[in-house]
């Protein structure tokens, strides 16, 4: 994981909050209050390689081995598109993450996740591509 500490650094999920404040307890463990805080924390995680937390947060009914993270790729920003809860225990989040690896073009991923709240927890479930990743 990168070296953000501390309440200063901004959080890698575009809040705005300090890292300290938004992401970090739950890459610490703590639960998410809803799938979008989930979902932001997952984003947070992926830039920060924090493998544990991606696979803690991730449904065991579809969870992989283990995350390839590529020390050549820089996460350029997460937006949120749209969030709805689909029942009791439910909900999608719609959003679109850039990166770019090396010196190659940014990349647009556009997805619609699904997540599900297991035992008083958030999980992510799996996700759909709402369109082909783009180059920008």
């Amino acid at each position: 994981m990168s070296g953000i500490s501390g309440s200063g650094p901004e959080c890698p999920c575009g809040s705005t909050r300090a890292y300290a404040d938004c992401c970090g307890p739950l890459h610490a463990g703590a639960p998410a209050s809803d799938a979008l805080v989930l979902m932001r924390s997952r984003y947070s995680a992926f830039v920060l390689h924090d493998e544990r937390h991606l696979l803690a947060t991730w449904h065991p009914s579809k969870r992989p081995d283990s995350i390839p993270f590529s020390t050549n790729v820089k996460w350029l920003g997460l937006r949120v598109v749209a969030f709805r809860v689909t029942g009791d225990a439910s909900a999608e989040v719609e959003f679109v993450a850039r990166s770019r690896a090396s010196n190659a073009a940014a990349v647009r991923l556009h997805e619609r996740s699904r997540f599900v709240l297991e035992g008083g927890r958030w999980f992510y479930v799996d996700g759909d591509l709402l369109e082909k990743p783009t180059r920008t």
